[in-house]
């Protein structure tokens, strides 16, 4: 049974970095393309990231240029990388396979941007 394990959220000041990591228990990675999701209360869960097998990207509007998304195939591990946090990057984060699984979801990691 796959494990997802999202880690590295904190309370981060606007304009601030924080690194996400999301270890899979699995060798899901090889397999599947893999994507950062955020939600906030009383909103849809979104995709911010994603990365394919062949290395290639994409990412939603609102992160674009700030969030990068990188894996580690041999460690099972896929990252983002987030700058230039605004306070509406405020979630909890999440990983997940594309299109995610609902058995998948793990306890996310959340990412507060405040001053």
């Amino acid at each position: 049974q796959v494990q997802l394990v999202e880690s590295g959220g904190g309370l981060v000041q606007p304009g601030g970095s924080l690194r996400l990591s999301c270890a899979a228990s699995g060798s899901i990675f090889r397999i599947y393309a893999m994507g950062w999701y955020r939600q906030t209360p009383g909103k849809q869960r979104e995709l911010v990231a994603s990365i394919f097998s062949d290395g290639s990207t994409n990412y939603a509007d609102s992160v674009k240029g700030r969030f990068t998304i990188s894996r580690d195939n041999a460690k099972n591990t896929v990252y983002l990388q987030m700058d230039s946090l605004k306070p509406e990057d405020t979630a909890v984060y999440y990983c997940n396979i594309l299109p995610p699984r609902g058995n998948y979801w793990g306890q996310g990691t959340q990412v507060t941007v405040s001053s």
